[in-house]
């Protein structure tokens, strides 16, 4: 696992689950190392564009705490870097004019040197520093930055699988608006389930679609009017009319409704763009959000079918890591703890569709809920790693 000292919205968010650890509040004062409360080394070292890394005067290995004391007039960022390889061992983001933030890591022998890239400015690259006599002592985790460029051909790759789902689900959709067209809401409901898994599978790209997504798939949060809101629309709220009685003639408006967006997103997506940047992000988004909102119920509107949306969630992070997988390969030590990881999930909610029907949530005994929770929960942690780890970060 790699573990980045940082601070910024995406690995706080990681820290608190998966042991990354985030930049926090300063503490300064003094120079060369001295030993905190906390046992560890700490020395305080110069972040200015001429004095980058100054203060790092006696090198040692093991776990230590550098105290970054940013004394110029510009915010900036911070890296400790191999600087043969560029592999970062630890970053700050942010880190203002007139503030000292800590950066934990741990040493072995080696090379290191901090590079400081002030906002605005080129960034520069410290002193070179040696560390002998590590012993046992294994520096790390590290990891060299991706570029946006490093990131385009997987998201190409992923854009035109998702042009395959629209297919796929314009297919799946019209069947749903087909039977309750003719009257016959048995089979609609047989056909909702197919459709809207297609649409959750799709979870990465939600962020392309932008407003067209509350048309597909809008939630009754922040309606005054709940689900007789005049804007609650797509496919939970025709979920929400086929279990709850609504006749066919009263869901036709709903579906119609559903059935051109679907179209639109079809016939629109050629001309869409992913952006590169987000695809690390969305792989641990897609499982955060399913554990924030699936396994909650908040998104269920009749139909008790959130595992299977969980389900179809996991698919959906799965097919971004297929394609990041020649990115992390070298990056990320623990890949195949990854795996095993998306795995055991998958193992965990296919265990509760039996006979073709979803066991619903309220019906999970308190050790398959806790069971759930369990590997669901340690997959975000994970994939929080493939976030920080795919973060385009500067290098100039």
């Amino acid at each position: 696992m790699l573990v980045w000292a940082v601070s910024g919205v995406l690995v706080a968010g990681a820290a608190v689950g998966a042991g990354v650890l985030a930049a926090d509040g300063g503490s300064g004062g003094g120079s060369g190392p001295a030993r905190a409360s906390d046992g560890l080394r700490h020395t305080v070292v110069e972040v200015t564009p001429a004095g980058c890394g100054r203060g790092w005067t006696h090198p040692a290995p093991g776990q230590q705490v550098f105290e970054l004391n940013n004394t110029s007039s510009t915010a900036a960022e911070v890296y400790l870097t191999d600087p043969g390889t560029g592999a970062v061992y630890g970053e700050v983001e942010g880190l203002a004019p007139g503030t000292v933030r800590p950066m934990r890591v741990t040493l072995g022998s080696g090379s290191y040197a901090f590079k400081c890239l002030p906002d605005d400015a080129d960034a520069v690259t410290g002193p070179t520093v040696r560390i002998a006599g590590g012993g046992t002592v294994k520096s790390g985790p590290a990891a060299v930055p991706v570029s946006q460029r490093d990131l385009i051909p997987p998201t190409l790759g992923y854009q035109k699988w998702i042009q395959d789902r629209t297919v796929e689900l314009a297919t799946r959709t019209d069947a749903l608006h087909d039977a309750i067209g003719r009257g016959d809401l048995p089979a609609a409901r047989a056909a909702w389930l197919p459709a809207h898994l297609v649409y959750e599978r799709m979870g990465a790209a939600y962020g392309t679609f932008g407003d067209a997504d509350g048309e597909l798939n809008g939630t009754t949060a922040g309606l005054p009017d709940g689900v007789h809101d005049a804007d609650f629309a797509g496919f939970h709220r025709v979920e929400y009319g086929l279990w709850h009685g609504e006749s066919a003639r009263g869901l036709r408006g709903p579906a119609d409704r559903l059935a051109k967006a679907v179209h639109a997103l079809r016939d629109d997506w050629p001309d869409q763009r992913i952006d590169p940047a987000d695809v690390g992000l969305r792989a641990h988004e897609i499982v955060e959000n399913t554990v924030q909102f699936e396994l909650t119920g908040r998104t269920d509107y009749g139909s008790g079918t959130n595992l299977a949306t969980a389900r179809a969630n996991l698919d959906g992070s799965r097919e971004l890591l297929t394609r990041l997988r020649p990115l992390l390969k070298g990056r990320d030590s623990r890949l195949a703890g990854l795996d095993n990881a998306m795995d055991r999930a998958r193992h965990t909610l296919n265990a509760f569709h039996h006979d073709g029907r979803w066991t619903p949530l309220d019906r999970l005994t308190r050790t398959q809920r806790e069971k759930v929770d369990a590997d669901m929960g340690d997959l975000a942690e994970r994939l929080a790693d493939v976030a920080a780890l795919t973060d385009v970060r500067r290098t100039a």
